[in-house]
């Protein structure tokens, strides 16, 4: 079957979702903004019971991995993405959806071969950059003495 340039574009516009650019933009700004407003109030909370602001920093991100974490495990984290796009991806919950995600999804597989070597599927180039621009970055501050 043969078609011209022309008709090709027309049955691909037929096919094709209309992009709701502006809606998803919104939407992942206000739950991108919710998640760090929710960050701030935990923040606050902990600073708020005595802790000094750098354990309060440490539990405050502890506290969003264990719910990004728990939302997974529910399988209500993937509900709110698909609202929130990009959202839920940047934040620090993003992260730990995507380190529990695939450990839930292969925990048949076993401890070793599905829960350890599955967990960091996603996750794990992003450790590895991090871990190597860190080590180039400490490099480059003790050569230059900064």
């Amino acid at each position: 079957m043969k078609i011209s340039q022309k008709e090709y574009q027309t049955l691909t516009n037929e096919k094709s979702p209309d992009s709701k650019i502006v809606k998803n933009c919104i939407g992942a700004f206000l739950t991108g903004g919710l998640i760090c407003t929710l960050g701030q109030g935990l923040f606050d909370y902990y600073v708020t019971l005595g802790a000094a602001e750098s354990n309060a920093r440490a539990w405050t991100s502890v506290t969003l991995v264990f719910l990004g974490v728990l939302l997974t495990a529910l399988k209500l984290y993937d509900s709110i993405a698909k609202y929130a796009g990009a959202g839920t991806l940047v934040p620090i919950t993003g992260f730990a959806n995507s380190v529990a995600s695939p450990a839930i999804e292969f925990k048949s597989e076993g401890f070793i071969l599905g829960l350890g070597a599955k967990m960091f599927v996603i996750a794990g180039p992003v450790i590895v950059y991090g871990t190597l621009a860190g080590v180039i970055y400490g490099v480059v501050m003790m050569i230059f003495n900064l």
